[in-house]
């Protein structure tokens, strides 16, 4: 059965289709999946290290900043995503189709930098799982998470559930190494509390913040969203010409989004209560293998192999992912592709430099996310003005009060940037 037919046809998808419709519900559950495979990206090695470091050096004081940055990758999901069902097409493509030649080059330019950053941060965080867990050095270890990255990407040759399915089972690995440790360490309510009030602690947590703001709003996948949901959701044009086709389509893809969204954000916040309830500055929690040697030591080796189980799953998860996003950039802008393993081998030249020169893994992947920071405007704000127009989006074009809010959003991330640069250049 085609999506259009799907969302047409027996039991109504407008009013009458109420949430806690069963028949409505079966229709909808065999159409989520994309936003999982994007979610893996936002609970990557990257957020590993910049919400362990926040919370062992601040307590609780940056949670505000994973939630809010929760709240924004959820609203940019949805937009990225309604941009694929809209178009049929990925967020490059609608770029490259749309904009001057300078400017698709310029921006492919900046997203193969963001994809080099994404690299190193699967890259070493997979490499350090490996050495915890089994001695591996670093620098296999970045071999081995690479290699797996090529097998999980073969199972997309069997289509899109077989993909989705190991990528969903690799992020329920994560989630229950972090539950694990949470239930270990406990959280201060009222700590949570207050570190739910926006407040800085110096420039270094605003390194910090703008760390989690770009391992949160990944802008890698904001591509790759895009270009997942057009395939997924079958002949979703067709079905989205009507009302009622649209609505449909719009909440499988709206709960699909609140379902891994909601899953990265709990898990990203309870890496930071971890480290806020155990860890204070100075613990050596600056370091991914000093929180594993700190687990261990305050909750037994039960929590600090659940700990790096959730880091090594991240690590394959999310550097598949990352592989799959470089393909739809490079083939979205310029038209053009590479062998997978050409293109894997370029972007992880300099993960493995970092792994063999000795460099310490946790601030570069820190300072990865950091650049991923400043990638995030070059791929939303091109979003916010596609998804705004009626001659691109039709029928699903945003509604103003939408725009203005993911104008708001890219103004605050922005503003952020801007804020880290003056500190740094003007202390």
């Amino acid at each position: 059965m085609s999506v259009s037919e799907t969302v047409t046809s027996g039991q109504p998808t407008g009013p009458a289709a109420r949430p806690g419709d069963h028949r409505s519900r079966r229709r909808i559950w065999p159409l989520l999946g994309p936003a999982f495979v994007a979610a893996v990206a936002y609970v990557d090695p990257g957020n590993v290290a910049t919400n362990f470091s926040a919370g062992a050096s601040f307590g609780y004081t940056l949670l505000w900043v994973i939630v809010a940055a929760n709240l924004m990758a959820m609203l940019i999901q949805a937009l990225t995503a309604k941009l694929g069902l809209a178009t049929g097409r990925d967020l490059a493509t609608n770029c490259r189709e749309r904009l001057p030649r300078p400017v698709t080059w310029g921006l492919w330019a900046q997203a193969e930098a963001v994809a080099i950053a994404t690299d190193l941060a699967e890259i070493v965080g997979g490499a350090v799982a490996l050495n915890l867990l089994f001695g591996v050095p670093l620098p296999i270890g970045g071999l081995i998470t690479a290699v797996v990255a090529f097998v999980l990407l073969a199972a997309q040759s069997r289509g899109h559930r077989p993909f989705e399915r190991v990528i969903a089972g690799l992020l329920l690995v994560v989630g229950l190494g972090f539950g694990y440790t949470l239930l270990g360490a406990g959280i201060d309510v009222a700590g949570a509390a207050g570190g739910m009030v926006p407040s800085f602690q110096g420039a270094e947590s605003i390194v910090l913040a703008t760390g989690i703001l770009g391992a949160t709003v990944m802008p890698h996948v904001i591509y790759v969203h895009s270009a997942l949901t057009p395939g997924r959701y079958g002949d979703a044009v067709s079905a989205g010409r009507t009302a009622r086709g649209r609505g449909g389509l719009l909440r499988a893809q709206r709960l699909d989004v609140l379902l891994a969204m909601g899953v990265a954000g709990l898990v990203n916040a309870a890496m930071l209560v971890v480290a806020a309830q155990l860890f204070t500055a100075g613990d050596d929690a600056d370091t991914l293998e000093g929180i594993h040697a700190g687990l261990g030591d305050q909750l037994g080796t039960g929590a600090a192999v659940a700990f790096a189980l959730a880091l090594l799953a991240s690590g394959f998860a999310s550097s598949s992912v990352g592989t799959h996003a470089g393909q739809v950039v490079m083939a979205g802008f310029l038209r053009r592709q590479i062998p997978v393993l050409a293109r894997r081998l370029i972007t992880l030249a300099p993960a493995l430099a970092v792994l063999l020169v000795g460099a310490d893994p946790t601030t570069a992947l820190v300072w990865s996310q950091v650049v991923l920071s400043f990638g995030i405007p070059f791929a939303l704000v091109p979003l916010l003005w596609l998804t705004s127009r009626a001659d691109v989006m039709g029928g699903w074009v945003n509604r103003r009060v939408t725009t203005a809010t993911g104008s708001v959003v890219a103004l605050l991330i922005i503003a952020l940037n801007g804020h880290l640069v003056v500190t740094f250049v003007l202390p």
